[in-house]
């Protein structure tokens, strides 16, 4: 049987809200990584995952990322997703 699909809805820190879906995927987190460029511009990049422990994982690739791209600073954040 099909799982049921559902709408999935991550609210960040800063009142930014994220819906995704209708998905069957058994997402549980969110994650966002916020980059300040060296041009003052910003750049945004996000996914879910299927565990914290998986999103918490993103944080070394950001790491990586800023030394890579030259980002002047970052910020990244995970949250819960909730069922709506």
């Amino acid at each position: 049987m099909a799982r049921k699909k559902r709408f999935l809805t991550a609210t960040m820190a800063d009142g930014y809200v994220k819906t995704i879906g209708p998905t069957a995927a058994p997402f549980t987190h969110f994650w966002r990584i916020v980059a300040e460029l060296e041009n003052g511009k910003t750049d945004v990049f996000w996914g879910h995952s299927k565990s914290a422990k998986e999103a918490g994982g993103k944080k070394a690739a950001a790491e990586e990322a800023a030394r890579m791209r030259g980002w002047k600073s970052y910020q990244f954040e995970i949250v819960e997703l909730s069922e709506s």
